[in-house]
């Protein structure tokens, strides 16, 4: 779903919703022994070298050869990937860029327009199912896999697990999604565990609000489907495509409209679920204390045993250990900031008790509850989007400058290890699309910027690292973003994929340049002790003292320095390795004099003398010498680079 389209109302929900805790201090919880002793191994597990690279693949899709692409196509005509398709030699190729950790978008089994009545499976009613193939996230079934991605839908739970070993035998962890904040109109579970209640199964529907009902009702009204500019399926007949659902009483939607009917920009094909807070805001559980940002799962456990907690939270405890039963490794939350921060201390507390390695990561849009969500609500890491993601997006497009994008980083120093960076996913446009920057290329110095700046992990899209520009009109899906609503293919992708060999015979010489150098960057990342070191800004000190002036892009030849908005300049470095990254956003050549100042070389303990760097990217030496001492210190290197072009210069000494 378009998570931005209506931000404000949506942000309106939020405030209404409380989902900022409200900080009293009161007595700590005690750990018991046994979380004493979980809690000393998690102090004392050890950490990657480098740095977790995480490719999302959107499952439905990233294993689909058909490229017959026909908007609103079904599955005979368009084709749809499998489970089966993501074999050895994707999980190898995948594993050579430095991929640790597989997001597969879409596993839950979700709404969708197609008959499976052969398993079981009720039919969904299109008027209430955004495109053909459904949204990934109006989840039907948590305890099942979409049956359009196995082979054998009566084996698909057998087929996921299958690939959840492939996928450990490759040394590659796997993500899935859970959506917290909503699920289906029509959630029917076929493949829950014994004991397990549907949701909204035990519901009061005669209240609006009950702290144990899962969904908001409006009392006394039948659900209304909304008026659409988009028709169901396009407009193809279909028996259940006659403007009705029954829903009696209607439920809020699940981005908080309280409409019997709701808007066709609301997400109508979902339902809200009920957290224990009220309509006016107000919380009907327990809050949480402020000195509780600095303390460790098991004290977060510990602190809500005993207490009275909605039965949603219940569920959705039940459904994450279902899957860390199963052998998944992490999750990731949509739109976690509309649910309480007090819920994601109780879940993923749960979460890492089972599973101290579990990758947990968020949707979280407002920088205001980004410390509360890291500390509070246990996060491992949140998406920085409208900080780097956004002033990055505006620099490749001439938009922005460097300094934005330094001074948006500087914003989160203090939990940097915590904000995930990327350039793609499957919300956003594609960068090679005419709507964000209309080249593939523009996406280089942004990516080495993205991967190399902070500590946290990066994320990377599947057809990103080949340049897919989602030109397709797929139906409900729209060009820029690669439609998560349709089945169709993904070209640039295919590409790569190659009929399952996933060795990309078919991309152009140019996709699979970019393919290298993804592989070289992401590669380098996933081993650099250094990234997980210290940060230095050289891009202000070269700004400053550099010739060329700031806004002007226009080479000189009688000029030495081009240093300007367009390139961007800083250091990473621990004990044992030493890192330089300069960037250029520009589509010409600059010839950089980069100034390291005394600041940064006695930090490193550098001497006067020469030393040698060798660029990560392309393997070329580039010497550079430190005169003066102590306090008078500096080098300057001199740099050509390439349009758009980017150098990770590296020195390594022994431990």
């Amino acid at each position: 779903m378009n998570k931005f389209k209506h931000l404000k109302s949506t942000l309106a929900t939020l405030l209404l919703l409380g989902c900022q805790p409200a900080l009293e201090p009161q007595a700590e919880a005690q750990m018991t022994k046994p979380q004493q002793v979980q809690q000393n191994k998690n102090q004392t597990a050890e950490k990657p070298q480098g740095k977790i690279v995480i490719y999302q693949a959107f499952t439905r899709l990233f294993g689909n050869s058909n490229s017959h692409n026909l908007p609103w196509g079904t599955v005979a005509q368009n084709g749809v990937g499998k489970l089966n398709d993501i074999n050895d030699a994707a999980l190898l190729s995948l594993k050579a860029m430095g991929v640790s950790h597989l997001w597969l978008t879409g596993v839950p089994h979700h709404a969708l327009v197609a008959d499976y009545s052969a398993y079981g499976i009720s039919h969904d009613d299109p008027d209430v199912v955004k495109g053909r193939a459904g949204s990934p996230y109006a989840v039907k079934d948590y305890y099942s896999v979409n049956p359009d991605l196995a082979v054998d839908p009566a084996k698909r739970m057998d087929e996921f697990k299958a690939l959840l070993n492939r996928a450990h035998q490759h040394g590659i962890k796997v993500m899935i999604d859970i959506v917290p904040n909503h699920v289906a109109r029509h959630y029917q579970s076929l493949g829950k565990p014994e004991g397990v209640r549907d949701f909204g199964a035990d519901d009061n529907t005669s209240l609006e609000y009950h702290k144990h009902n899962n969904f908001y009702y409006v009392p006394g009204q039948a659900f209304v489907v909304p008026d659409t500019d988009v028709k169901p399926l396009g407009g193809e007949p279909h028996p259940l495509a006659d403007g009705k659902f029954a829903e009696m009483p209607a439920k809020w939607t699940g981005n908080g409209a309280r409409s019997a009917k709701p808007d066709q920009n609301d997400w109508y094909e979902t339902v809200k679920i009920n957290y224990g807070v009220k309509p006016d805001g107000s919380y009907d559980f327990d809050r949480l204390p402020a000195a509780y940002n600095t303390k460790s799962y098991a004290e977060h456990a510990a602190f809500w045993q005993g207490k009275e907690l909605p039965d949603s939270w219940l569920k959705f405890r039940d459904i994450t250990q279902f899957w860390l039963d199963l052998g998944v490794d992490g999750f990731r939350y949509d739109m976690a900031e509309m649910v309480p921060v007090e819920f994601w201390s109780y879940l993923n507390s749960q979460i890492k008790l089972k599973n101290p390695d579990a990758v947990l990561l968020a949707e979280v849009y407002q920088p205001a509850l980004y410390r509360d969500y890291v500390g509070l609500g246990k996060m491992d890491y949140l998406y920085d989007k409208v900080g780097v993601y956004d002033s990055l997006k505006l620099l490749m497009q001439g938009k922005g400058t460097a300094s934005d994008v330094l001074s948006k980083q500087a914003e989160v120093a203090d939990i940097d290890q915590h904000m995930l960076k990327f350039l793609e996913n499957h919300d956003e446009q594609r960068i090679a699309s005419p709507e964000f920057a209309g080249a593939a290329d523009k996406g280089k110095p942004a990516m080495v910027v993205s991967t190399l700046i902070g500590k946290a992990p990066t994320l990377i899209y599947f057809g990103q690292e080949v340049g897919e520009a989602a030109a397709l009109d797929a139906g409900f899906g729209k060009a820029s973003r690669t439609s998560i609503f349709d089945y169709v293919g993904v070209p640039a992708h295919q590409g790569w994929l190659n009929g399952g060999k996933y060795d990309g015979g078919g991309l152009t010489a140019e996709q699979q340049q970019l393919r290298d150098f993804y592989q070289k960057l992401l590669s380098f990342s996933s081993t650099s002790t250094a990234l997980q070191g210290e940060f230095y800004n050289l891009h202000q000190v070269n700004l400053v003292g550099g010739v060329a002036a700031q806004n002007n892009t226009q080479q000189d030849s009688t000029r030495k320095n081009y240093y300007s908005e367009q390139q961007l300049s800083f250091a990473r470095w621990n004990q044992t390795e030493k890192l330089i990254i300069v960037a250029n956003f520009a589509d010409t050549a600059a010839n950089v004099e980069l100034k390291l100042p005394g600041e940064l070389l006695q930090q490193w303990g550098w001497q006067q003398g020469d030393y040698q760097l060798t660029d990560a990217l392309t393997g070329q030496n580039w010497p550079i010498k430190v005169q003066g001492e102590a306090n008078s210190q500096q080098a300057l290197l001199t740099i050509e680079l390439a349009p758009l072009g980017s150098v990770v210069l590296q020195h390594k000494t022994a431990k």
